[in-house]
């Protein structure tokens, strides 16, 4: 499934709202990329809220007869409602996040990095494209819808959810949505925090990967002891990790846990299609990873490993003497720090207990281990490629790029499988950054042009969706 723009023809009128708002949507975005709203930083407590209010203020000026702060025990959120008016509208909720990454101008920013500078066609600065950027096209695309089509409401209830700690983890956000979740009660989500393949080939996400991940502390002799007189008669902790390490993938690469890929899908044939539609280059794939090979789970592609198979990770190992020379002792105590990708078909606690239990089998006498996780973990989140909802998505980006709209998957992990499980509704996926965007690096920025298309994307949605309605798809 793909869209071709012959049948799906731009909007001359939103294009010319477009074009005559452009200066004035750009100038506001970058009044809110000067708010610092790092999320990670206690001393931002009080940016974080300003960018909430500021929003607000912002979503109120939009049109939004609702626009409210929601607190949390951490950073705020904002939420905001459009009601269509319509009877037997879908409703749509709108996913986003307003919190950022740390940034300084010593990480090596040609520029402040929250002081935006538009250069050669780009945005410049942190939260450019990750997520305000993102999230802030939603309200320049519902004012060109309405201006099209002569409406003063839209052709669906709109509501957005704009979180203040997804760069935190997001630890209160499934709190936040199960305990207002009849104010969120939609039809489907619209997650506008991903990205496409290239400004030449627009994409649509189909799903993110969940997460387990946590550290392991393994616990020897009472203090290191020496290699000679001791060693190989008491167990080393540095020895077992490393074994625990080696053990935790087969031959074929794949997790060896038992009961690991227990409702773990293959791909299907159109999934595997439909990426290969897509233009990978792998030479120009390694280069970005900044690694000399591939390597994974045999019988996969590269980006079917990276997409759609769950993977283990050793993010840190560390065990015994580390400084210069040699110092022959049997060390006391090791540590791994380990993170789980999952798929569609996992659960993180189930794999939290798989893993749990592994460990214990596999340790010898001797060596006392704690195992912590951080957190309960997220979870993996899939769109159905049969979903009226995308199908209206792909029509829609279709139109604002005129081009085909192909189908991606995000190696990553995000909070809209909460979205997915506490509300009951499909997750659909609105984002147009691109890989040279710089999420989380320095130089953050966003393509202008990419950036309006999106909005575009976002004005022609509306009325795909109500569309879809109308003729019986829903």
């Amino acid at each position: 499934m793909s869209s071709t723009p012959d049948n799906d023809v731009p909007d001359p009128a939103v294009r010319t709202y477009l074009r005559t708002h452009r200066a004035r949507f750009l100038d506001d975005l970058t009044h809110w990329l000067r708010i610092p709203s790092v999320s990670a930083d206690p001393d931002r407590a009080g940016d974080l809220r300003r960018s909430a209010n500021w929003l607000v203020a912002a979503l109120r000026e939009t049109g939004f007869p609702v626009a409210e702060v929601w607190s949390t025990p951490g950073a705020p959120a904002v939420y905001a409602e459009w009601p269509s008016g319509e009877p037997d509208a879908l409703t749509v909720l709108v996913y986003g996040h307003h919190d950022v990454q740390p940034a300084d101008r010593a990480d090596g920013w040609d520029t402040d990095p929250f002081e935006p500078v538009a250069r050669d066609g780009r945005l410049y600065a942190r939260g450019a494209a990750d997520d305000k950027g993102q999230v802030f096209l939603h309200t320049l695309g519902l004012r060109a819808h309405l201006t099209a089509t002569g409406r003063t409401a839209p052709a669906v209830n709109v509501k957005l959810l704009i979180e203040g700690e997804e760069e935190s983890g997001s630890p209160h956000f499934a709190e936040l949505i199960a305990a207002r979740a009849e104010r969120l009660a939609c039809d489907t989500v619209i997650v506008s925090d991903t990205g496409m393949w290239s400004p030449d080939t627009p994409t649509v996400c189909t799903g993110m990967r969940g997460l387990v991940d946590g550290q392991l502390d393994l616990y020897g002799p009472d203090q290191d002891i020496h290699s000679g007189s001791f060693g190989g008669a008491v167990p080393n902790p540095a020895t077992e990790a490393a074994r625990l390490v080696a053990a935790l993938h087969d031959e074929d690469r794949r997790v060896a846990v038992p009961g690991f890929y227990d409702g773990v899908a293959e791909p299907t044939d159109q999934e595997r299609a439909l990426l290969a539609e897509l233009p990978f280059d792998e030479a120009g794939w390694l280069r970005t990873a900044a690694s000399h090979a591939t390597l994974g789970e045999r019988g996969h592609t590269t980006l079917e490993r990276i997409w759609t198979r769950p993977t283990f990770e050793v993010n840190g190992i560390h065990g015994g003497y580390g400084g210069p020379g040699g110092k022959t002792v049997v060390p006391a105590t090791a540590q791994l720090k380990f993170s789980f990708r999952l798929v569609a078909g996992q659960d993180p606690a189930r794999v939290q207990r798989l893993v749990g239990d592994w460990v214990a089998e596999r340790l010898p006498a001797g060596i006392r281990h704690e195992l912590v996780f951080w957190g309960a973990g997220t979870r993996p989140c899939l769109t159905p490629l049969d979903h009226p909802g995308l199908r209206s998505l792909v029509r829609a980006m279709g139109r604002a790029f005129g081009r085909p709209v192909r189908f991606t998957r995000e190696g990553g992990s995000g909070p809209a499988a909460d979205l997915q499980d506490v509300l009951g509704v499909p997750v659909l996926f609105l984002g147009i950054s691109v890989p040279s965007d710089g999420w989380h690096s320095v130089n953050e920025k966003v393509e202008l042009d990419l950036l309006l298309k999106g909005v575009e994307t976002a004005a022609y949605l509306w009325g795909e969706l109500a569309a879809d309605r109308r003729d019986g798809r829903w």
